[in-house]
């Protein structure tokens, strides 16, 4: 560990490894969160201060006049994401950084409605909501049916309108073209137990570091099949993820994280900062313990099989050949953030939430985007033993 006197903008530790994940996790460099040397595991001491109007409806909807927004706005949860002045020299510090009320600038939005899927969707899905909110232990049994011709309309507008195609070249427009009938035999696959996912079609994306990213593409079906599962699934889990988990959740961003962790960083007293990026988090994630995680809420055997297609999900390279990995989640599912998010929230969240609370005797600030985590300590001795356990 190397100590360096000079003052920072924010502070800075880089962690080698996390004990309470099942990856490894390592420091990469960056020019404003991370350390100026990534292959040394150093403290930093910081000092100073369009859908349309009407989707195709059909048998397992909840009925005419039953619908309603995604998120009713009579039903708005509390706001969580910190927010500071960025247009002036000083960051307003009347308010707290995880879990507080919603700042007077964003009091007309309701983070409720604020979702992946902004169009109407059943009242049973409201009824989900508050009943997960009512009882976090609650498991629910009977969610398949919230697979509506409805709710798969609304997720089809919600897909990237310009995105790649998968193996089988059916394009967002091309499947518009006749898309009512589409969706109604989607459906009637779904709920008939004849819905059969299709490989992946693996590319490669460079990434700064010169290395290549593979991403797995999905068929355009499975996307929207995907979507929906999300929609039912975030009716759920939206109330039990942590304040300090910004990655891939309705209703946030980056920069709302990056907000996080400069008014924690600001308003708190920190001065040690453990800085953790998940090595190959996606290609390395745990899928039996992911699949008992899912079980702690989720009991529809259905549903749960058909997540479980997902995970076990083929690929198929440029030249023809097939893959079934063993391990890990592809990246590119629509899925995938909602699981990985799941999956950090049981291995990381919770876990850090409770040393927290428990352990530590100074301030602790965390922010989690996705894979990446930066913790700030008041003390350089919590820090070194957070980092150990």
């Amino acid at each position: 560990m190397e100590l360096r006197n000079q003052p920072v903008q924010g502070a800075d530790v880089v962690m080698e490894t996390e004990g309470h994940i099942a990856s490894c996790a390592t420091a990469s460099a960056t020019r404003t969160l991370r350390s100026q040397s990534p292959s040394a595991c150093q403290y930093v001491h910081r000092t100073g201060p369009g859908r349309p109007s009407c989707c195709p409806s059909g048998p397992g909807e909840e009925g005419q006049g039953r619908t309603l927004t995604m998120h009713d706005t009579r039903e708005s949860d509390n706001g969580i994401v910190p927010q500071k002045s960025s247009n002036q020299a000083q960051l307003c510090l009347r308010e707290g950084v995880e879990g507080r009320p919603l700042t007077k600038g964003n009091t007309c939005q309701s983070p409720a409605a604020r979702t992946q899927s902004r169009g109407p969707a059943s009242r049973g899905l409201g009824r989900v909501r508050q009943a997960a909110k009512r009882d976090k232990h609650l498991q629910f049994t009977a969610l398949f049916h919230h697979l509506t011709p409805q709710l798969l309309c609304e997720s089809f507008y919600a897909l990237e309108r310009q995105a790649a195609s998968g193996v089988d070249g059916v394009t967002w427009d091309s499947y518009k073209a006749n898309l009512g009938e589409n969706l109604r035999a989607l459906h009637a696959r779904l709920h008939q137990g004849r819905y059969r996912t299709q490989p992946l079609r693996r590319v490669f994306i460079p990434k700064a570091d010169g290395t290549q990213r593979p991403l797995g593409i999905a068929c355009l079906e499975d996307k929207i099949v995907q979507q929906a599962v999300v929609s039912v699934l975030s009716t759920i889990y939206e109330g039990d993820f942590l304040g300090f988990s910004y990655g891939f959740r309705p209703g946030r961003s980056p920069h709302d994280a990056l907000d996080a962790l400069a008014v924690g960083l600001v308003k708190q007293k920190v001065w040690w900062v453990l800085d953790a990026d998940i090595q190959q988090f996606y290609d390395t994630l745990d899928r039996h313990w992911l699949r008992r995680f899912l079980q702690h809420r989720i009991g529809d055997k259905r549903l749960l099989r058909l997540i479980n297609k997902w995970l076990e999900i083929d690929i198929i390279d440029d030249d023809g050949q097939k893959t079934k990995p063993a391990r890990g989640i592809a990246q590119g599912l629509v899925i995938g953030p909602l699981l990985s998010n799941l999956y950090l929230h049981y291995v990381f969240d919770l876990w850090s939430q409770a040393w927290r609370k428990k352990r530590a005797s100074g301030d602790v600030i965390i922010t989690r985007f996705a894979d990446d985590i930066v913790l700030g300590f008041q003390y350089q001795q919590e820090a070194a033993h957070f980092r150990e356990e």
